[in-house]
């Protein structure tokens, strides 16, 4: 086949066409894969990938989307996301960032979902879920899927590590209000109220009294993020310390 000069030359600027908008579609994939960074450490932070790589994370490191969370049994982490929510991570927590989509421009675009597996956190929500659609923030548990209404909230879970407590899923919502639900149930557990939920299978319940569990912070997790926590290596935590 004989090909003309022109011919050619106008099939070599349509594949390099197409491959410069390859690369900015991938590369504007890449830029919103950020999901947020490490703003408060106070322990080991490890970040499984999701091909299976395992990083430690330190103070200012990006979070992204897909990557699976894991603290040590004395490490809490704050982790700020890009619609200025943040995560507290308790010690001896696995927790999975799933999806995080953020612009401000479009509202109705927003999601953020998160799976916690074990353990223990602090949600203060953001942008999303305040603006917009209500449902486009959920964080998943082994036993319920929490909805926000603009709040501070926390989760705990129990596995053969809470004393006497039964497992399951413990919930207090510390400002506004949190919606729970599972195929058994749904419950909006208000201010100042904690929930339980036993399994997937179980609906969620409110709780009459406070469970037993602690759900204070140490006062230098619960200063403001723009103060960093360095882990000092003895299990110790320094509010504003350098590092030498």
């Amino acid at each position: 086949m004989i090909v003309k000069k022109n011919q050619l030359t106008t099939t070599v600027i349509s594949l390099l066409a197409l491959l410069l908008a390859g690369f900015v579609v991938s590369s504007t994939a890449f830029a919103t894969e950020v999901a947020g960074r490490v703003a408060n450490l106070s322990g080991p932070l490890f970040d499984q990938k999701a091909d299976g790589i395992v990083k430690t994370l330190e103070l200012n490191s990006d979070v992204k989307v897909g990557d699976i969370l894991v603290t040590e049994k004395r490490t809490y982490a704050r982790i700020k996301f890009i619609d200025n929510s943040e995560v507290i991570l308790r010690p001896n927590t696995r927790f999975t960032v799933e999806a995080m989509t953020f612009d401000k421009d479009h509202p109705e675009a927003d999601k953020a979902v998160f799976n916690m597996v074990k353990g223990g956190l602090r949600a203060i929500t953001g942008q999303i879920g305040k603006r917009g659609n209500p449902d486009s923030y959920r964080m998943k548990t082994v036993a319920a899927t929490i909805g926000i209404r603009g709040t501070i909230y926390e989760v705990r879970i129990c596995n053969g590590n809470c004393g006497p407590l039964p497992d399951g899923v413990y919930l207090h919502a510390l400002q506004d209000a949190i919606v729970v639900a599972n195929p058994a149930g749904t419950l909006t557990v208000g201010p100042g109220q904690y929930a339980y939920v036993r399994d997937d299978a179980t609906a969620p319940v409110l709780l009459p009294e406070p469970p037993g569990l602690d759900f204070s912070l140490p006062q230098w997790v619960s200063e403001s993020s723009d103060t960093p926590i360095i882990w000092t290596g003895n299990g110790e935590a320094c509010l504003g310390c350098e590092v030498r």
